[in-house]
């Protein structure tokens, strides 16, 4: 357990973590936050609009839910709609991701000045489930975190001389801090100008006014020039009110209101307590959640032995934990900007971690490998290719050579984060192929009409707007996708979905255009209990039919409320 990660190790993990980061990245099962499709649709209407601002949007209240620059940057990459895809709108955050984990391997480098540990630390990051999850598809997280981080980035590759710079290096602190709070919110300002001043606080041999005298006036210069960034979008947009209403106030504000009883009681007990905070936080690492708390106790044991970058990262740590527990609406998600100090942190402690609490995350991955070997097995609507059964089998191997030797168990672990989170993503695949899509001919059919479909979330049609381009696409609530005779009496095309294995008979006078295989999201209880005993086609997946009703051409459904708005 105390030998250093070999080189083959090293590379291999490397190419994992490519392989799985590039597979199924336009997939749209792809681990996500719900968030995707409404900033997806603020895209595709402000991109309608043919103007940068100001933001459009259908919803409620959520056309200003995030600053303009996450939505720029979909409009640019998608080619102001013209090249509208999932792909088009995620390869962004994909090389956010990447310069993230290129700079966390130069900052571990220049700190252990070891380039093995570099890489490690760079691996690691991208082996945090919540990296995978966050770091693909089209969501603020992978600039805000890149933002976020590059000033912190850059004090620990140059080191304490870069202190000294009094007009550089704040200058692009300042533009950096301003890009992330441009993407996802000026409330950033508070923890990032805190860890710089603390920062500097350390560096100057925590002697406070050489301090305020030296170093607070470029925090606070970093910090106005940020903010000034920010105010751009106040400046320019037309309708500032409506930027304060929603975003300042709702989108922000609101989330120091109480959730449940009263702010004090919320905080420290329940749900949305600071204790729940730290567990999400530190759950952020997926697999490796007992190697972060395996971490602290290290930090807390050599705290006096500490190295000056290693307090430094503490500090980064600890001071957006203290702030983010603050809002009485806390989440882990908050926290996904530590990510890359406790990834740092991880690789420089590599060798001292304790055994079992990798050998409880390589548990744990046995646990979803096997899940997804008997689901793959049990599913008997399409044929996987041999490479899914040869990756399943590799991983599980993978996995008990860690489980079983010992000299093995950190690496397989490391190894197993990236087998394990593209054996999730192979399982899910075909229904991005033709089982899971409508055929070109009922595509071409549905140009320009309206269609009805089955809704469970804001937004959730721009789904469908990439399974039908060209077609109008409108929600009705999820919960009546099987009641074909009330969709046939309202609706003139709708999508209504039945079991995979009942013959489907439409309603009279309709016509089947179009059909595919969609996986469910909620399961009763029996269904599960099914599920478990193999009966997985059944319960797991049904059929979505296009239904053409003509009788109801001509009838106004246009006034009904869309269920995705």
């Amino acid at each position: 357990m105390q030998a250093p990660i070999s080189i083959p190790s090293i590379l291999f993990g490397l190419v994992l973590a490519c392989i799985t980061y590039l597979y199924g990245v336009d997939s749209r099962f792809a681990p996500k936050n719900g968030d995707e499709y409404p900033y997806t649709h603020i895209v595709r209407m402000t991109n309608a609009a043919d103007a940068w601002l100001p933001l459009q949007s259908d919803m409620v209240g959520i056309k200003n839910t995030k600053p303009p620059l996450l939505f720029w940057q979909g409009m640019l990459s998608t080619d102001h709609g013209n090249a509208w895809s999932l792909f088009s709108l995620r390869w962004p955050s994909l090389v956010y991701t990447a310069l993230t984990a290129i700079l966390i391997g130069l900052c571990a480098i220049a700190i252990s000045k070891n380039g093995l540990t570099g890489m490690l630390a760079g691996i690691i990051w991208l082996a945090f489930f919540n990296t995978y999850r966050y770091g693909r598809p089209y969501l603020a997280e992978p600039p805000e975190i890149f933002w976020l981080s590059l000033p912190f980035f850059l004090l620990l590759i140059v080191g304490k001389r870069l202190t000294d710079s009094k007009f550089v290096f704040p200058l692009m602190a300042g533009f950096a801090f301003g890009c992330a709070l441009l993407y996802k919110s000026a409330a950033y300002i508070v923890p990032a100008c805190l860890v710089l001043t603390l920062w500097y606080w350390q560096w100057r041999d925590r002697r406070v006014m050489e301090c305020i005298r030296r170093d607070l006036p470029k925090v606070i210069s970093i910090g106005l020039i940020a903010l000034g960034l920010f105010a751009l979008w106040f400046v320019l947009d037309p309708d500032p009110r409506a930027i304060w209403n929603e975003f300042v106030i709702g989108e922000n504000a609101g989330k120091f209101a109480a959730r449940n009883t009263s702010y004090l009681k919320d905080f420290v007990w329940g749900g949305d307590g600071v204790g729940m905070l730290f567990v999400t936080g530190v759950a952020n690492a997926g697999f490796l959640t007992f190697a972060v708390f395996n971490l602290f106790y290290l930090a807390i044991r050599n705290r006096k032995t500490m190295s000056t970058e290693e307090k430094l990262l503490w500090i980064w740590i600890a001071v957006f934990f203290i702030i983010f527990s603050l809002p009485s609406q806390r989440s882990g998600r908050y926290l996904l900007p530590i990510m890359p100090a406790i990834a740092i942190l991880l690789a420089m402690h590599w060798q001292q971690l304790n055994r079992w609490t990798l050998w409880i995350g390589l548990l744990l991955q046995g646990i979803v490998l096997v899940a997804l070997a008997w689901l793959s097995w049990n599913i008997h609507l399409w044929s996987y290719p041999i490479w899914h059964w040869f990756l399943l089998i590799g991983a599980i191997g993978i996995v008990l050579a860690g489980l079983v030797q010992t000299r093995f168990t950190k690496t397989a672990t490391l190894l197993a984060c990236f087998l394990t989170m593209l054996s999730l993503s192979s399982s899910i695949m075909p229904l991005d192929g033709a089982a899971g899509r409508f055929d070109t001919k009922t595509i071409a059919a549905l140009q320009g009409k309206t269609v009805w479909f089955p809704c469970d979330f804001r937004a959730k049609d721009e789904e469908y707007r990439f399974l039908i381009p060209g077609a109008e696409i409108k929600g009705y609530p999820a919960s009546e996708a099987k009641n074909l005779t009330q969709l046939a009496n309202r609706y003139a095309y709708f999508a209504v979905q039945a079991p995979v294995n009942a013959k489907f008979v439409p309603c009279p006078d309709c016509e089947v255009i179009g059909e595919r295989l969609e996986m469910r999201a909620r399961h009763s209880s029996d269904e599960i209990k099914a599920m478990l005993l193999g009966q997985v086609s059944d319960n797991l997946f049904v059929k979505e039919y296009i239904v053409f009703a003509p009788f109801n051409i001509g009838k106004d459904s246009a006034a009904e409320k869309d269920a995705c708005r």
